[in-house]
């Protein structure tokens, strides 16, 4: 089979239709977000998650609304026909295709590498750690900090560890994990709000919109678009988390100050001085986490939380937009 009967199979259709599906979403979200001025991360992300979700639903529906669709008659009155562009030759030679074909395998690569097999491998260490855990019961400063918070409270393990290591267990049997190097290092308040936002991403994981979002992710594992969106989706994601925390601890500054000492590094780093593209991918990623810990402190210390209220009318405007325009691009 080559290129251009692969791209006009339901398959190729599907792929290369999703990919201009979330291409056309991101772009009228970001306008949506920046002409609305919508500022509180929950209302973000839901305009972010159409993003994620819709590309992987318009295809088939287009097509059941209308099986002749992908005839030459409905594409030479669309908007836009991927399948000219596709099959464009770059220097009478290559086919501009070939080169869709391989961004497709780089984000799948990146699905696989960075976010998926890391997963998995979480799941089975957690099952198989043999790090030291210590009971919390000799820690007093854990039941100081965790005895006004009004929400049920998940068991603590203390890891015997002085690097900085935090991070909860969701499902079932749910966990929060700190380090002795945490607990020196926060004072009591800090502490509060450190393991406040481990819970809340704890009452965030149990809701049934993220697990459907994630699945979606998956389905959309070749996707460039749904990649850089994902990330964002989750960077608005600590931000949901900060703001559960400041509601249940009342204390936006204590939040600030235990990502200072736990997560903000020294960014200045020149990617370009590093010796190789190892080095060079590293302090990107850094740099990367860095700005966007930089902006969680900026945005607690202006205490900019705004309520995620009467917004539903324009996410529902933005999606009957982009279904609309979507049905006219194959």
């Amino acid at each position: 089979m080559n290129l251009s009967d692969f791209f006009n199979s339901y398959p190729g259709m599907y792929i290369a239709q999703s990919f201009l599906h979330s291409l056309i979403a991101a772009i009228i979200v970001d306008r949506a977000i920046q002409l609305w001025d919508i500022n509180n991360p929950l209302i973000r992300q839901r305009f972010r998650l159409i993003v994620v979700l819709l590309p992987v639903l318009l295809f088939p529906l287009y097509q059941i609304i209308n099986p002749d669709r992908g005839d030459i008659s409905f594409r030479l009155n669309s908007l836009f026909d991927i399948n000219r562009w596709l099959s464009l030759e770059l220097w009478g030679e290559v086919s501009l295709g070939w080169f869709f074909i391989i961004i497709i395998v780089i984000a799948t690569g990146i699905f696989l590498f960075q976010e998926m097999i890391p997963v998995i491998k979480h799941i089975f260490e957690s099952k198989e750690s043999d790090l030291e855990i210590k009971d919390s019961d000799d820690y007093p400063i854990i039941r100081q900090a965790m005895g006004p918070l009004p929400v049920e409270k998940p068991d603590v393990f203390i890891l015997d560890d002085d690097e900085f290591v935090l991070f909860s267990r969701t499902g079932k049997n749910t966990a929060v994990f700190i380090s002795t190097g945490v607990i020196k290092t926060l004072n009591m308040e800090q502490l509060q709000a450190a393991i406040t936002h481990e819970i809340a991403h704890i009452i965030r994981n149990k809701s049934p919109l993220l697990i459907i979002m994630f699945l979606f992710r998956i389905i959309m594992f070749f996707n460039p678009v749904v990649l850089l969106e994902f990330r964002r989706i989750t960077q608005e994601e600590e931000k949901i988390c900060d703001d559960i925390t400041v509601s249940l601890t009342k204390n936006h500054h204590a939040l600030s100050e235990a990502l200072k000492r736990l997560y903000h590094k020294d960014k200045n780093i020149n990617p370009l001085q590093l010796g190789n593209l190892s080095e060079m991918r590293d302090s990107i990623e850094e740099y990367s986490h860095n700005v966007h810990i930089e902006n969680r402190i900026i945005r607690l210390e202006k205490s900019s939380m705004q309520k995620p209220y009467g917004e539903w009318f324009k996410l529902i405007l933005t999606v009957i937009i982009i279904v609309g325009i979507s049905y006219f691009v194959v």
